[in-house]
């Protein structure tokens, strides 16, 4: 019995030592090509595009409920979906409609769901929070804080069963980060070294409530330490910190080492949700964010450093990603609502 509590110790020391070590080698940023800066910015360009639109049909009352913008934090959904492999799977919270349309989702169907029509990807009953996509390896937006946690652990346990390679990827934010269900995941994710990643979007408030107020330790990529897990705080306003952390920590998933914490530093400007007016914070506050730190301008500013694009071919793209969204709401806005029997279909009784 003692050998056998000794060398269990010493998995658990080896272990934590591993784990110590990969907390300091993440790279800090992501080597980018000219057509991975492109592919970036045209990705945040999009999703932003989008966002704005959603915002707008929500402010004409075309849009019901809930409705979380992800302006702001555009960096932090690409930089990862560029880390990727086909079959990594993707469960988020409710501000979730970039991580659909960096997924590949269709934007029509998105914008169609946010309005509640027929063609939308959840037939119209699922609304701003709840789309999901098996295609795409999307298992939906989920509205009830930290929900989604315990779920993207349970899709890492699948892949680990199946021994398919593959990595979950759970996001939730700095709110979420202090649910009891999250610390449930973590100690089961890592109990079965399940390859999951864990990406606290911290946008720096809860709602309303600054993380400062809420969290009584700050560094929420700390947060798995008792559990054996590491983490590392990341950028997440640029989106080759967010590349270089994630190819980092899909790594260490798919060799077997068990779940990973990343943290993005990152900011919405926008309110928490359409009805929230943001009182809690400073103009001056958000300009400085977006002046200073605006994932998509750092982007577009290095295209034009380095001569990979000129100021009318980005327009060019601005034009075109334009075209896409008013295609989108121009569908969303004109598609059938769903039939009332549809009240009766994809329901257990």
């Amino acid at each position: 019995m003692a050998g056998t509590q000794s060398k269990s110790s010493g998995g658990r020391a080896k272990s934590a030592t591993k784990a110590r070590g990969a907390m300091k080698n993440v790279p800090a940023l992501a080597e980018f090509s000219k057509d991975e800066e492109l592919n970036a910015y045209r990705e945040m360009l999009f999703i932003r595009r989008f966002e704005e639109k959603a915002g707008q049909l929500y402010g004409m009352g075309l849009i019901g409920g809930f409705c979380h913008l992800y302006i702001g934090q555009e960096a932090v959904v690409v930089g990862m979906e560029m880390a990727k492999e086909k079959g990594d799977q993707m469960i988020t919270s409710y501000r979730d409609h970039a991580h659909m349309l960096a997924c590949g989702m269709d934007p029509k169907g998105v914008m169609a769901e946010l309005t509640g029509r027929s063609g939308g990807l959840s037939k119209g009953k699922g609304g701003s929070m709840h789309m999901f996509s098996k295609e795409q390896e999307f298992y939906g937006g989920h509205g009830i804080v930290g929900a989604q946690v315990a779920l993207g652990t349970g899709l890492a346990f699948a892949n680990r069963y199946k021994e398919n390679g593959k990595v979950s990827m759970a996001f939730f934010g700095d709110g979420a980060a202090n649910q009891g269900q999250v610390y449930e995941s973590f100690n089961m994710a890592k109990l079965w070294n399940l390859p999951v990643i864990y990406i606290i979007e911290n946008n720096r408030y809860g709602m309303g409530t600054s993380v400062e107020r809420a969290s009584s330790t700050t560094d929420l990529s700390q947060r798995g330490a008792s559990f054996g897990i590491p983490g590392v705080q990341v950028d997440g306003m640029d989106v080759r910190a967010v590349k270089a952390a994630t190819d980092y920590a899909m790594e260490w998933c798919r060799e077997g080492n068990g779940p990973y914490i990343l943290e993005m530093i990152t900011y919405r400007y926008r309110g928490h949700s359409m009805s929230d007016p943001a009182k809690y914070r400073s103009k001056d506050e958000v300009q400085k964010m977006r002046s200073e730190h605006d994932p998509i301008e750092q982007v577009r500013a290095r295209l034009l450093e380095k001569e990979w694009s000129s100021e009318d071919d980005l327009k060019a793209i601005d034009k075109e990603v334009r075209a896409v969204v008013a295609a989108s709401a121009e569908f969303a806005q004109n598609d059938p609502e769903p039939d009332p029997s549809e009240l009766y279909t994809d329901i257990v009784l």
